[in-house]
């Protein structure tokens, strides 16, 4: 059984995570894709092509993606590589406080190069990317023609 995980599954945007991927047949070739919509509903993607180890395992910290979004490797790739499905969108989280950005990381046969994979789905798990951390208070700043936040550590 294909097991994808993202460890921890819920962290601060700026903090490393580690994906990996269990339970394939040695060097089966594989498609990661990471997926999240914004606030406004756009879809935001990536994709790296890998081929799994000897026993079956692909980790994009170890392991170089063959092609895609990047190739070569990069730990926090299929994060830092989301393209919109909409060119010239960007990926601006407004709403930093109450709700987190969430990533859907999932695992495909073979090498998928279309925007919606036609091939069925090996695994897939969620990753919670959150902006502001437990406890931090948001103050809203208006002075003159200042305006701003700031936010405040617990």
């Amino acid at each position: 059984m294909v097991e994808v995980t993202v460890t921890p599954r819920s962290s601060l945007a700026d903090r490393p995570v580690q994906v990996r991927v269990r339970g394939l047949s040695p060097s089966q070739l594989v498609t990661l894709r990471a997926w999240l919509k914004d606030e406004h509903g756009e879809r935001f993607q990536s994709r790296a092509f890998f081929r799994a180890d000897g026993s079956g395992e692909v980790d994009p910290g170890r392991h170089a993606a063959l092609g895609g979004s990047y190739s070569g490797v990069w730990p926090m790739g299929l994060f830092w590589f989301l393209q919109p499905d909409t060119p010239f969108r960007r990926l601006v989280k407004r709403d930093v406080a109450g709700s987190p950005f969430l990533v859907r990381l999932e695992v495909f046969d073979g090498l998928q190069l279309v925007t919606e994979p036609q091939e069925q789905l090996l695994a897939r798990c969620e990753a919670e990317r959150w902006f502001v951390g437990p406890g931090v208070q948001r103050v809203p700043v208006r002075q003159g023609r200042v305006r701003g936040a700031l936010f405040l550590p617990p």
